[in-house]
């Protein structure tokens, strides 16, 4: 090692990231790539220290030059791919994962990223052979464990085909070791990796619905802990969410049902004004509202698939003529406040919405932020306690509106919901308390429920 200081000063950046020391580690890796710029594995592991902080741009560039400057190496590619596919970039993703795969055309992670992406855009004759030999070896996968001494197994459940929530950057690698299980490709009688936490990510009933069967007969045969029970979150679809809130006292939710395209051509049996979405979609995307025969049919145009839930919608658009929505999260019996997004548009959504445009939206916020009881008022917070006991999850959202008397007027509640950091700009910084808040429920549910204390 004192002939290579390059490998002594890695072998330090590794010792350091398994001490959870990531500043010196940091410095460690810029060391390694001050005196060899392309060094791979230093672009690579500081890449992947930058994605679990948060710093994506900063990981991204990592990845970038690794990519570009080791052509026969495909993690650069592959790492590039599923940023892009997580950030809804699917061109760029695809095009990242068919670069890894013509560096290594057995790569199963390609492969499967590859195919989820044909899949999601109907492309299903193409993505059929990618996830063949995307499951070729059997549906686990395990992660890279960072820690020093005895990890703790976590076994991950997901749904190969997507709707899964992201709790996968609030896992510290450094305390558990982890192993995927794609629950859709698993089969009974196969083995499941042994594993001393269960965690479903599993979280779009609508959308996942035979992974989420197959990851309860899993869970159901462990004995370990599970966070996220894949039965309950069974529950959750929206057509069922009428059913599963009723008697709620002081909360609303809407009346939902699945229908077929040939089904919404006869608007005699169907009540407008009504909201149109593709099960499985979120975001705002494939979301319409329907007030006449002729919106219904320019909406079915614009929409794809064959089914569709039909939404009995609120009327929620305030006295100023804005719309709000509230978002909580539910981490291990705490209600947490998440955000508020404030439009002059029905479909309200934070990321598409006006917040980042109007000061007075983002100091409505805030109060909330700082005051969750105060703004939404006793009798609401007491309906979402009594939503969060009949969900039974360990993590799940609800988004909701109030009425003029304080009701919840319920729009949604189930375990997709993620708690993605808000962007850097200093006008978020009035946020970021009650998110780090929420991350840090979320990581200590999972020591706790490991049995690790933090």
């Amino acid at each position: 090692m004192a002939d290579d200081p390059v490998a002594g000063l890695l072998a330090a950046a590794r010792a350091a990231i398994a001490r959870r020391e990531d500043a010196p580690a940091q410095q460690l890796y810029l060391e390694i790539l001050r005196r060899d710029a392309d060094h791979y594995a230093a672009l690579i592991e500081l890449g992947e220290q930058a994605l679990s902080l948060g710093h994506r741009d900063a990981a991204r560039s990592l990845f970038t030059r690794a990519a570009e400057r080791h052509p026969a190496e495909r993690t650069g590619c592959l790492t590039l791919g599923n940023m892009a596919f997580e950030e809804a970039r699917f061109a760029e993703a695809e095009a990242h994962y068919r670069t890894a795969l013509a560096r290594d055309a057995g790569c199963a992670a390609a492969h499967r990223g590859l195919a989820r992406w044909l899949s999601q855009a109907g492309r299903e004759a193409e993505a059929q052979p990618h996830w063949r030999a995307g499951f070729a070896q059997g549906a686990a996968t395990p992660r890279r464990y960072r820690g020093a001494g005895r990890a703790v197994e976590l076994l991950y459940l997901a749904a190969a085909r997507g709707g899964n929530v992201r709790l996968a950057p609030w896992i510290d690698d450094r305390v558990f070791a982890v192993t995927t299980l794609y629950a859709d490709f698993w089969q009974p009688g196969q083995s499941v990796p042994a594993h001393d936490l269960l965690v479903n990510a599993a979280g779009d009933a609508d959308a996942c619905a035979p992974a989420l069967r197959k990851a309860a007969q899993i869970a159901a045969a462990s004995t370990a802990p599970v966070i996220n029970p894949p039965d309950l979150v069974l529950r959750t679809g929206r057509a069922a969410l009428g059913e599963l809130c009723a008697g709620i006292a002081g909360l609303a939710a809407p009346a939902i049902r699945r229908v077929s395209r040939s089904e919404l051509l006869d608007m005699s049996a169907l009540a407008a004004p009504m909201l149109l979405r593709v099960p499985g979609r979120h975001t705002g995307e494939d979301f319409e509202r329907v007030e006449t025969s002729l919106d219904l049919r320019a909406a079915l145009a614009r929409l794809a698939g064959e089914a569709f839930f039909c939404i009995q919608p609120f009327e929620t658009r305030g006295a100023d003529g804005a719309y709000r929505k509230y978002r909580v999260m539910f981490i291990d019996g705490a209600i947490c406040p998440w955000h508020l997004a404030i439009s002059q548009h029905w479909k309200v959504h934070y990321v598409t919405g006006a917040m980042a445009d109007h000061a007075e939206f983002r100091a409505e916020e805030a109060a909330f932020l700082r005051d969750m009881p105060g703004v939404l008022g006793a009798p609401a917070l007491a309906a979402l306690a009594r939503l969060q006991a009949a969900l039974g999850l360990d993590y799940a959202g609800a988004d909701f509106a109030l009425d003029a008397a304080g009701k919840v007027l319920l729009f949604e509640a189930n375990a997709t919901m993620t708690l993605a950091s808000p962007g850097p700009e200093p006008i978020w910084d009035y946020r970021r308390p009650a998110v780090e808040a929420a991350q840090v429920a979320l990581r200590r549910m999972l020591h706790r429920r490991a049995g690790r204390s933090k």
